[in-house]
């Protein structure tokens, strides 16, 4: 018998924690674009200050997360509610995950960034009394009957009769041919998640995009239920993950996209 040395401490491989876990559509789409980038945000679990961005869209969503949820419980969903509830999050959010902002940046996109909340209550197509089927639900699909990982994803918001919607900020007025096939894999997901959920097929998607422009706009895009081979394609990316991760694959994948990556300088310092 080999005696063990309680002082010891067993270290547990990163990469069997990672094929364990849930795969969400986030992290499939980080993985299929660069899997460096997906080794140092999972596996050796480098945290980064927040972006402008991402804090931006953050604020937003939750203003709009609160907006429905408001409209879900039958309270007021008037302006000033979720103003202040727009105020509270950009605070408490910068107070977790700070942002390194320029001199004066701070109050200009706070201020942007309500404008877009602004613009979108007033423009949204959603009745003001329309109660959601669900907000912000998290839902898990045990895939294994198909060799696969559970699948999780959070639905921003379900409207009556199963559309499925999902809330994005962007800077640049989307093309709805391309918005598909770059949210394609989210999609899907979405929706084999609420029919694990639901026992019922989706009606549909919107996507609902506030663009940041100088006046911002509200640019909703409607898209089909799920068909068979997209869930095909979502299979063969999840198959893909698995077996790359497996081989601990982190060959980066260079290209336009390294200029805004938060990695750059790890993945310049030494291959992965």
């Amino acid at each position: 018998m080999i005696a063990m040395n309680p002082e010891v401490e067993l270290v547990r491989d990163p990469v069997l924690d990672i094929l364990e876990e849930p795969v969400s559509a986030s992290r499939l789409n980080t993985f299929h674009s660069c899997r460096a980038k997906f080794f140092f945000r999972y596996i050796e679990q480098i945290q980064k200050p927040a972006s402008v961005a991402l804090h931006v869209g953050k604020t937003v969503h939750a203003a709009l997360q609160e907006w429905s949820k408001r409209r879900w419980l039958g309270k007021p969903s008037d302006e000033q509610d979720i103003k202040a509830g727009f105020d509270d999050h950009w605070t408490t959010s910068l107070e977790e995950n700070p942002v390194e902002f320029e001199d004066g940046e701070e109050s200009v996109e706070k201020s942007k960034s309500w404008g877009l909340v602004e613009m979108y209550l007033r423009e949204t197509p959603i009745p003001v009394d329309e109660k959601p089927e669900a907000v912000e639900v998290g839902v898990e699909a045990d895939l294994s009957s198909h060799g696969l990982p559970n699948l999780r994803g959070f639905i921003d918001l379900i409207r009556p009769g199963g559309c499925i919607v999902d809330f994005k900020t962007t800077a640049t007025t989307p093309n709805e041919q391309q918005v598909f096939h770059r949210n394609e894999l989210q999609l899907t997901a979405y929706g084999l998640l609420y029919r694990e959920a639901t026992d019922q097929q989706e009606s549909g998607f919107e996507l609902h995009h506030l663009v940041k422009t100088k006046v911002p706009k509200l640019v909703v895009t409607r898209h089909e239920p799920v068909n068979e081979m997209q869930q095909t394609k979502l299979f063969r990316s999840m198959e893909s993950y698995v077996a790359g991760v497996q081989r601990e694959d982190w060959v980066p994948s260079p290209g336009l996209q390294c200029v805004s990556c938060e990695y750059f300088n790890e993945c310049r310092g030494g291959a992965a």
